[in-house]
């Protein structure tokens, strides 16, 4: 991958390529690109191009390529998530920085939802979903904007729900 940096001219010095990794750490990681995907962590910086100075300002562009860990999900991966919210409308699941919403009509039809309960969950004789329960997901959709991703999931299937 790659990404410009720009740096001010009090930057612009001995410690330049310190400042360069530093900045592209603290603009990239944690990130989200339509094409791409989540970008977890910079592996490697690969090259830092020569600077060009931009008239007028005294700033410098850098082109810095680099390696990345990325997570780009896809339909019908299967993913351990942490459930965030539970509500009449479903549950909203969270798989790293993915979020999922399972709705009512993909849980399975033997769990009800207990709106008394504290916090609200979906149970059955043998299962209970509440916030903080482990749950096995198939994504189902995704749709990318620019810079999120949302998915849509089930625990409906087999080898799918609760995770104990």
């Amino acid at each position: 991958l790659s990404h410009t940096i720009t740096l001010s001219p009090e930057f612009l010095g001995p410690r330049m390529r310190e400042y360069v990794t530093k900045k592209l750490y603290l603009d990239i990681e944690g990130t989200c690109t339509g094409r791409y995907g989540y970008i977890i962590a910079v592996v490697a910086i690969l090259e830092i191009q020569m600077g060009k100075v931009i008239p007028g300002h005294g700033s410098a562009e850098f082109e810095v390529k680099y390696s990345a860990i990325l997570y780009m999900p896809f339909r019908n991966e299967v993913v351990d998530a942490v459930v965030g919210m539970v509500n009449t409308l479903g549950v909203t699941a969270h798989a790293g920085p993915l979020s999922i919403f399972i709705t009512r009509s993909l849980i399975p039809t033997d769990m009800k939802f207990d709106p008394h309960s504290n916090p609200p969950s979906y149970f059955s004789e043998d299962q209970k979903i509440e916030k903080g329960t482990m749950v096995r997901v198939k994504i189902t959709g995704t749709r990318i904007d620019a810079t999120e991703i949302f998915a849509t999931g089930t625990i409906k299937e087999d080898y799918l729900s609760v995770i104990e």
